[in-house]
């Protein structure tokens, strides 16, 4: 109640904004707890505002962002529980017509390139949100690094030597994964440039190429008793272990992607015919076997531990709101408590996709050809199967030549 009048009587924001926000929070299933820090937080960015003679009406991002600021020096609980609340609040405001959305005029040019570079890649190029969350950052970065305090881009900015030299400059002390993603983010945006007028010609060739070999390394992966050790580990005696359980067997058994996993919704599950409608890459949907193992253990999860929600993503947050998962990240990080719980830590990034690997590898290590591992993997590229091929050590040794000794003609 304390704070309630505090919010009310501060004048900054209105105080039946800040209830009818935090009971929309409510009804999302956030704790009380989560509300009374949220609404602590409104009160004083409400005190803030008052100080300062912001309207309401005059609320946006560069408010929000200049009210951060001051924050330098809070901990960094307080910060992490600010910029959430203050990025709801702003987005209720707007949904609600409270304050109107950002035009054009208000938007900085980099706001502006940067929202067309990715509406770019969602609808002409048909990449999936993850891809997004690859490109993105890169593209970010190098604008917000060739702008000036005004917002506006450097005349130089599109220029074919500023582009490679931002690669050279960013790709120091960088791996040579990072650094191909880069280059590869760069590219993208060059013709986006020139696909908008931007730029008289495409700097596509300009960005400088990284060298990767292909097939060069042997790909990691799970034994079938590291999977089943993983698997185990979940507690399917809690509403968490009961849905981790269900997304490991949905790794192992069928080597889905984390994305994949993410995307799936209540309709997508054909119970009678005992299919799952899986969204791949590239926008590719395809039906594939559901196995007794996994459908119990989705439909154990489903009828016990899921809850209600508006959602119709099948795994849902453990904590409010009760959405779908942020994204293929909230199953790596699934994946790496499993790991911590099994007692070992995973060989290498990606640890989800260690799963599909293991598939593939006690495919072919049970004589599966190439093609059946395709087919189970859904790759649309026979180069995308062939680099398990050499797992399969005890077969290459018989077609492997010997090395050669003092006295052999080479």
């Amino acid at each position: 109640m304390n704070a309630k009048r505090t919010v009310s009587e501060s004048g900054g924001l209105p105080a039946h904004h800040v209830d009818a926000f935090l009971d929309r929070l409510r009804t999302a299933h956030y704790s009380e707890v989560s509300l009374r820090k949220k609404r602590r937080v409104l009160c004083v960015f409400s005190g803030w505002m008052k100080n300062r003679n912001i309207d309401l009406i005059d609320l946006d991002e560069s408010v929000t962002a200049r009210f951060m600021k001051r924050l330098i020096d809070a901990s960094q609980d307080r910060v992490q529980r600010a910029r959430p609340t203050l990025r709801q609040f702003l987005a209720y405001l707007r949904v609600e017509a409270i304050v109107c959305p950002p035009t054009l005029g208000r938007q900085s040019a980099i706001a502006h390139i940067y929202g067309r570079y990715l509406d770019y890649l969602r609808q002409d190029r048909g990449l999936a949100k993850n891809s997004l969350l690859v490109y993105g950052p890169f593209i970010r970065d190098f604008l917000d690094n060739h702008s000036a305090s005004d917002g506006s881009l450097l005349p130089d900015a599109f220029d074919a030597v500023t582009i490679r030299n931002h690669l050279l400059a960013r790709s120091q002390g960088r791996s040579p994964e990072y650094t191909r993603l880069m280059a590869v983010a760069l590219r993208s945006f060059c013709h986006f440039l020139f696909l908008r007028g931007d730029t008289a010609r495409d700097l596509y060739e300009s960005v400088p190429s990284v060298r990767k070999w292909r097939q060069s390394t042997v790909p990691t992966f799970l034994t079938p008793e590291q999977q089943e050790a993983l698997i185990a580990s979940a507690d399917q005696s809690t509403p968490t272990g009961r849905r981790d359980y269900a997304i490991l067997l949905l790794l192992a058994r069928l080597g889905l992607r984390a994305g994949e996993i993410v995307a799936i919704e209540l309709d997508d599950i054909h119970w009678r015919s005992g299919e799952l409608v899986v969204h791949g890459k590239g926008q590719m949907v395809e039906h594939v076997p559901l196995p007794s193992e996994v459908g119990e253990a989705i439909a154990t999860y489903l009828r016990d531990s899921r809850g209600g929600s508006a959602s119709r993503r099948v795994f849902l947050r453990r904590l409010a709101p009760r959405v779908g998962l942020a994204g293929p990240g909230a199953i790596g990080k699934i994946v790496c408590q499993a790991f911590a719980r099994a007692g070992f830590r995973p060989a290498c990034r990606g640890a989800a996709h260690l799963f599909r690997h293991g598939l593939a590898t006690t495919m072919i290590r049970h004589e599966a050809s190439m093609a059946e591992i395709a087919e189970v993997l859904r790759h649309r590229s026979p180069d995308s199967t062939a680099i398990y091929a050499k797992v399969a050590f005890e077969d290459l040794r018989g077609v492997a030549r010997s090395w050669p000794t003092v006295g052999d003609s080479i």
